[in-house]
C-alpha cells in the first residue's frame, strides 16, 4: 500500500512513534508502526504550486503523520482504557483514521506524489504524536488514564481541524481539497464526541 514512500523518512517516522514503548511493550505490536508508517524522501516536492508555503506532498505528509498518530494511540487505548465508552471511542478513531490514511495513500499513488514529512510543521506534529504516545504508554491504566486520553484527543483534534481547514486552502488540486474537507468533517465529529465524553461520561 505504501510502495511510493521514502525508506529513510518512513523509518524515522516509525522510530518516533515506537521508541517510547520499547522498554515495556511487546515489540511485535510496534512493528505495526513501521509497516503502516507513511512518510517521504527528503527530496520529494511534488506539486510545488500550492499556496501558503505547502506543497501537495507536504500536505499528504502532515495528514499521514496525524492519522498514524491517532491510530497508534487508539490501539493503546484498546488495552489501557477502562471505561467502555472510551474504548468504543478509540475503536472508532482507529477505524476512521485508518480509512483516511488509506485514502491519502491511494491519492498519493494515483497522482505519483510522495508524502513529504520534512516541513517543520510536520516534524512538530510527529514529535507531538511521539510525546503523547510516550505519556499514555507510561501512565497507569484507570480513570485518570481515560480522562487524560480523552483530553489529549480534544486538544489534538482541535489542532488537526484547524490545520486541515488551512490546508484545504493550500492546494489547487480539487480532489485533494475535497479529501481534506471530508477529513475535517470527520475530525470535527471526533472532537464533538470527545468533548461529550469529557462532559458527561467522565465527569466526576
Amino acid at each position: 500500500m505504501f510502495t511510493k514512500l521514502g525508506r529513510r523518512a518512513a523509518l524515522a517516522l516509525a522510530a518516533g512513534l515506537t521508541v517510547a514503548a520499547c522498554s515495556n511493550r511487546d515489540t511485535a505490536t510496534r512493528t505495526d508502526t513501521a509497516a503502516g508508517a507513511v512518510a517521504a524522501d527528503s527530496t520529494a516536492n511534488a506539486n510545488a504550486n500550492a499556496s501558503n508555503g505547502w506543497t501537495d506532498a507536504q500536505i499528504l505528509g502532515f495528514t499521514s503523520v496525524a492519522n498514524l498518530g491517532e491510530i497508534q494511540e487508539s490501539k493503546l487505548a484498546a488495552t489501557k482504557a477502562t471505561n467502555p465508552a472510551v474504548k468504543a471511542y478509540a475503536r472508532q478513531l482507529q477505524s476512521d483514521h485508518q480509512k483516511m490514511l488509506d485514502e491519502g495513500s491511494a491519492f498519493a499513488s494515483a497522482n505519483n506524489v510522495v508524502p513529504d514529512t520534512t516541513k517543520g510543521d510536520v516534524r512538530d506534529a510527529l514529535k507531538d504524536a511521539s510525546d503523547e504516545y510516550k505519556d499514555l504508554d507510561q501512565a497507569k491504566a484507570g480513570k485518570d488514564w481515560d480522562e487524560d486520553y480523552v483530553e489529549k484527543q480534544i486538544d489534538g483534534h482541535k489542532k488537526t481541524l484547524d490545520k486541515l481547514n488551512d490546508l484545504a486552502k493550500s492546494t489547487t488540486n480539487t480532489q485533494l481539497r475535497d479529501m481534506l474537507t471530508k477529513a475535517a468533517g470527520k475530525v470535527q465529529e471526533h472532537l464533538t464526541k470527545a468533548e461529550a465524553l469529557k462532559a458527561n461520561t467522565l465527569k466526576s
